[in-house]
Order: structure tokens, then C-alpha cells, then sequence
């Protein structure tokens, strides 16, 4: 018997990266559909909950109604029990985009002389490259 998915459910992490020096951590938090595998919303900051309210809060026009989250705190705090499923069995379409964005923006990869000085100009990068493949957007 075939299961009915209802409404959108979505795989949510962070991936990091660092600006300047790897001290400075910088993180991409991101959402995307667990059925297409198209990235919903994204956000960069720290590793902290008041980053996720950030995600969480792009994410609320959606109406998803199931998370799939790894074992990191803010998911536990920040979203109800019912409709969150913890585990790395059902996050496989997010880590898998973490390598596809590591190996295409070089800035991503953990070891490597290329790395942003600035903030805003790591922001702005990656943000252009998700824009523009994911989206479809010529920035």
C-alpha cells in the first residue's frame, strides 16, 4: 500500500564554513523539500537558535508538516514533537547538497586557500550561487 504524503515536508541542517580564519565560524542554514530536493529557504549566521527562528520563520508560508532534523538542539526547542523525525535516515537529499555545495563553491570546502575576508562578501557569494542554480535567478 502506497503511503499519501500531505503537505510539503522538509529536511532542515546547517552546514559550516568560516570567514577569515576557521575561529570565525559562519553557518548556512538551510530548509529544502524532501521530495524534490529543491532548497526552500536559506539563512547565515552563527550556530545559535535565534538564527533558526530566522529559517523557521521563511519557512512558516509553506505550511510544512513534517521536519526531518538531526540531533541539534534549536530543532528540538523550536519545533513541535509531532512534526519533527530525528535521525540521518531521512536527511540523506541535505547532506547530499552540503558535498554538492562544497565541491562547487570552493570557499565551502573545509580545507582550502580560498576563503572570504569579509561577512558579507561570503554571504553574497554563496547566495548568488544558490540563487542562481537552485532558483534559477540571474542576480
Amino acid at each position: 500500500m502506497i503511503q499519501k504524503v500531505e503537505g510539503i515536508h522538509a529536511e532542515l541542517d546547517e552546514m559550516w564554513s568560516y570567514v577569515q580564519r576557521k575561529e570565525n565560524q559562519h553557518w548556512l542554514w538551510h530548509a529544502i523539500d524532501h521530495k524534490t530536493g529543491e532548497i526552500l529557504a536559506y539563512v547565515f549566521g552563527k550556530r545559535r537558535d535565534a538564527v533558526f527562528l530566522k529559517l523557521k520563520t521563511l519557512l512558516e508560508p509553506f505550511g510544512i508538516t513534517r521536519f526531518y532534523t538531526d540531533k541539534w538542539g534549536a530543532y528540538e526547542r523550536h519545533l513541535p514533537p509531532e512534526k519533527q523525525v530525528v535521525g540521518k535516515a531521512n536527511t540523506q537529499k541535505i547532506e547530499r547538497k552540503h558535498l554538492t555545495l562544497r565541491t562547487r563553491i570552493k570557499r565551502l570546502a573545509r580545507k582550502t586557500i580560498c576563503f572570504s575576508k569579509l561577512e558579507t562578501m561570503h554571504e553574497i557569494v554563496i547566495g548568488l550561487f544558490i540563487n542562481r542554480y537552485e532558483f534559477g535567478c540571474c542576480v
